[in-house]
């Protein structure tokens, strides 16, 4: 979602102008509306900084999928 998000608004590559703007403020504010974080393997400061923010607003932080627990309906 965020790749399709800060194309839309004009980036031509990650850590341009309008990516360091755009990308990393979208994120946060979306986190507010998370209740978990999936963290998938590599490198990636923009990824580990979303892990900091999700630990401080108390989200729970996943790092393989078989972590996340199944909803029964």
């Amino acid at each position: 979602m965020k790749r399709m998000l800060i194309l839309t608004a004009g980036s031509q590559k990650i850590g341009d102008e309008v990516s360091e703007a755009f990308l990393y403020p979208v994120a946060h504010r979306l986190l507010q509306h998370c209740d978990a974080i999936l963290r998938i393997p590599g490198p990636s400061q923009g990824a580990d900084n979303d892990v900091c923010i999700g630990k401080e607003q108390g989200l729970r932080i996943y790092t393989e999928l078989q972590q996340i627990p199944s909803i029964n309906n």
